[in-house]
């Protein structure tokens, strides 16, 4: 596989209504229910230090920055709204950010619940004081339905956005390049279609991107076994290597985990996954080498830095939330009753990660946010 550089897709911090905050300790940043219940936050860190975070509550998309490098955030408030919203289970808005702009894509529809949907992106070029949107990323209507998708940045501004596809009745992976800050986007490219029909339907792809080049990792489903396979293109999407599957054990299985994993990349442009089979999460370099233990669990997320890569998951659904530094072995407990954890790291590589993740207190759902040394 190619060497390729690191890039932010999704991570954590902030939300709802809160008032400025610091992100030295674990801080519960955003609490609510009912119609109120905030979900599914995911940042992105723009070429100049500033922290970018989005999160769903209903049908509203909540935009809130940090020009500290997520020392302090200001107060949330609503970018704009998604008609039916896919939310929750990994699905939810998505968010990069550009030297000029901050682009968030969701997935919504006039029906919703699985009927119908799009992929739609909005952008902002003032720092989330106002948005510009929606532009459809999918070129057949609906075809985004299942509500899962990605979405990355390169070097030199393009964004990738990629999703489990349903235009021809079977879940396939699709992408598209936006050239422009996601003002446009090019034509939708299949990058892969499973010989058994679908690939598995309810698990999320993940991308990152360097320059020209992408690599897509994704669950397949294939003679029974939801397995992970990337793929990659160094020519704009023009071509593909054949899909590989990663680890060397499998997992016969005739349901879908929703669980999808993440990729990262090391400083020296090697990448690094973290992704589950049956009940514990697995670390795997590439699909030639045979994969690492991490431990029981599930929805491991990972970030690199110069270090190494943060790896977190759950050991349940809700679950202890553990971490996994670079150089430790070992991973330690961060939380309880966590669920969909995710980790980013500053867009050098260097310093602290943070990780963000969803709990219940009561009847309220709980945001909660805690910087993690890496040095």
């Amino acid at each position: 596989m190619q060497a390729f550089v690191y890039c932010f897709t999704s991570a954590i911090l902030l939300v709802a209504g809160a008032p400025i905050t610091h992100a030295a300790q674990p801080i519960v940043i955003a609490s609510g229910h009912g119609e109120r219940t905030p979900k599914q936050p995911q940042a992105a860190i723009d070429p100049n230090g500033n922290v970018h975070v989005v999160f769903g509550v209903g049908n509203t998309v909540q935009y809130t920055g940090s020009t500290d490098g997520g020392s302090t955030f200001g107060k949330s408030a609503k970018a704009f709204e998604v008609p039916n919203m896919s939310l929750g289970m990994r699905r939810g808005p998505r968010i990069v950010g550009t030297k000029d702009a901050i682009v968030v894509t969701a997935v919504g529809g006039k029906q919703g619940k699985g009927k119908d949907g799009d992929v739609l992106a909005w952008r902002s070029m003032n720092a989330g004081k106002t948005w510009q949107g929606p532009v459809r990323v999918n070129d057949k209507a609906d075809s985004a339905r299942e509500g899962l998708h990605a979405m990355a940045s390169g070097e030199d501004g393009s964004i990738w956005c990629v999703w489990l596809d349903l235009r021809d009745k079977k879940s396939e992976i699709y992408a598209a390049r936006s050239a422009d800050g996601g003002e446009t986007w090019e034509p939708n490219i299949r990058v892969y279609q499973s010989p058994d029909g679908s690939v598995c339907q309810c698990c999320h792809p993940s991308v990152i991107v360097k320059g020209t080049t992408l690599v897509i990792m994704f669950r397949n489903s294939l003679e029974g076994n939801r397995d992970m396979y990337v793929m990659s293109s160094a020519d704009n999407g023009k071509s593909f290597t054949t899909a590989q599957k990663l680890g060397h054990g499998t997992w016969p299985l005739d349901a879908c985990p929703m669980d999808g994993g993440m990729l990262a990349a090391l400083s020296d442009g090697t990448i690094e996954t973290a992704w589950r089979r049956d009940d514990k999460v697995y670390l795997a370099t590439n699909a030639a080498t045979p994969e690492v233990l991490l431990g029981r669990g599930q929805q491991p997320w990972i970030a690199g830095t110069s270090k190494g890569t943060v790896i977190v998951w759950t050991t349940g659904r809700e679950g202890d939330l553990m971490v996994r530094k670079p150089g430790s072995q070992q991973p330690q407990k961060l939380a309880s009753k966590a669920r969909d954890p995710i980790v980013v790291t500053s867009s050098d590589a260097t310093g602290a990660a943070i990780c963000c993740w969803e709990s219940k207190n009561g009847d309220n759902v709980q945001i909660t946010v805690q910087r993690i040394d890496v040095q």
